[in-house]
This record gives structure tokens, sequence and C-alpha cells, in this order.
């Protein structure tokens, strides 16, 4: 699978063109705010020739990851997922601008076509992706991943983690996903909604926020940042 990155908006984050390579069709991960990812993606096209999306995936609704779903289905009319767990906060996308203070980006939500739960997997070509739910950050925020690749939202970062602050953040339950998301194969290169790619192998040997992992597992390594009960 090929993984091409487009950072966009006010927030930077990171969109991602996902392309099975032995059949072409794509898939884009996470929207951002406004209309930039769709004059990148239209940009790409000129250059490139027409693109074979079969599929929009969300890891999860803050504004900064869904808000231009509506804006970028209106130019790819394409199927979306979304985790169920989120539809809490799916439901506020309408009001999320008010809600950061920025009322000119509340917008319909767009729609969405399925519903994924914990372990679902969804075929984009010849390739499978699977999804694993990391709830925390918010109560649906989940991964993305093949045997080569994840693409993790806001779970975690190069050196950091999601927000566990917001409404309807949880830290408990962020302490729970990192346990299961570092289950996966170390060597699992790590595409977060923000900053650079990483591994499993290279954030659970140094990523402040994971302290506890190595003290439970006996890993060599920094003690960490003890940030929520249980780490």
């Amino acid at each position: 699978m090929k993984i091409r990155t487009f950072t966009v908006g006010m927030f930077q984050v990171n969109t991602y063109l996902l392309t099975d390579e032995a059949t072409g069709q794509s898939a884009i991960l996470d929207t951002g705010e406004n209309d930039e990812l769709v004059r990148r993606l239209e940009q790409f096209e000129r250059e490139h020739g027409a693109l074979d999306l079969r599929m929009i995936l969300l890891t999860h609704t803050h504004i900064d990851h869904a808000g231009a779903l509506s804006l970028l289905q209106k130019r790819y009319d394409a199927p979306t997922y979304c985790p169920t767990k989120d539809k809490p906060l799916y439901d506020t996308l309408p009001m999320q601008g008010s809600m950061f203070g920025m009322p000119h980006l509340d917008r319909p939500q767009g729609r969405v076509d399925h519903w994924i739960e914990d372990g679902a997997e969804i075929p984009l070509g010849e390739t499978t992706l699977r999804f694993l739910s990391t709830p925390g950050h918010t109560p649906g925020q989940g991964c993305y991943y093949d045997d080569h690749d994840i693409l993790v939202g806001d779970t975690i970062f190069s050196g950091s983690i999601g927000r566990t602050d917001f409404p309807l953040s949880d830290p408990k339950l962020m302490v729970e996903s990192l346990r299961r998301l570092f289950e996966l194969p170390g060597h699992l290169r790590v595409h977060s909604g923000h900053g650079p790619v990483t591994t499993l192998e290279r954030e659970l040997k140094t990523n402040p926020f994971v302290g506890f992992l190595r003290r439970e597992r006996g890993i060599e390594g920094p003690p960490g940042i003890r940030w929520a009960p249980g780490t």
C-alpha cells in the first residue's frame, strides 16, 4: 500500500491518500477542516490522472479530522467509514466550530455510510485494512492498519499521545488503548494525525507517555510521565 500525506488546514492535520499498488484503488483518510484537501487532491489528479477513489475513512470526528467531510463528499462521492463509538462526537460536528471559538467552520457534517466496530476488515483492492478501536482521545478514536503501516489518528504521535482533557475524552480508556496498540508488531510504521512518521517499536522505547508500558514489560528506557491513573 502506498501512502501519500497531505498536511492541511489551520490545525496542520495529516490526511492521507492510501493506494493499493496492485489495483490502483484508493482511499482518503481524514479530511481537515476546510476545502484545502479537496484542492490538493484536484491538483494531484491534474498531475497524475484521475483517482480511483473507493472510500473515505475517518479515524475520529474532531473538526480537524472530519470537519470537511461534506466538502470532500461533494467532490468525491465515496462511501464513508467511521467508528461506531464516535457517533456522539460526530453528532456535534455541525457546531464544533462554535464549540472551539470558530463559528465560521460550522457546517453540515456529511454522511457516514458504514459504522464500524473493533476488528472490522475493509478491503481496498488487494489490501485488507483492519480496524483497531483505541478510544480515549475521543469515544471512538481508532486505527487502520495492514502488515506494514498503521494510521492512528490522534491516538499517538512521535513522542506524545492524543489529548485526553477534551469533552468526551477519557484518560483511563486511553491507557487501555495504548496497551492494546502496543500488542501489535513493533515494525509497523505509525502515521499520525499530526507530526512525523515513527514506528511502534521506537515509541515503545522512547515515548514519555508510555513509560508505564516499559515498566510493565521490563523494557529499558526513560521512566516517562505519569499522566493518568495506572501510568
